[in-house]
């Protein structure tokens, strides 16, 4: 894990803990989740389409590379 950042969605909605990870792949993101009483882990705020999880996943991942990387 590389961070842990919030957003806030025009600025009327917040999202915390959500983790940048470095992976085999590269960097992706993590939405904030709670393990179920399964035993599994679920997100309790995420994307619901593709599309706006990509975008908001390279949002997030080039503002952490432009302020903790500087690059």
């Amino acid at each position: 894990m590389k961070a842990i950042v919030s957003i806030t969605l025009d600025d009327v909605f917040v999202i915390h803990d959500i983790k940048v990870i470095e992976g085999d792949k590269g960097m992706f993101i993590a939405m904030p989740s709670r393990k179920g009483a399964d035993g599994e882990f679920r997100d309790i705020a995420h994307p619901i389409s593709s599309e706006m999880r990509t975008k908001l996943q390279d949002l997030i991942i080039d503002r952490y590379q432009t302020e903790i990387v500087g690059q």
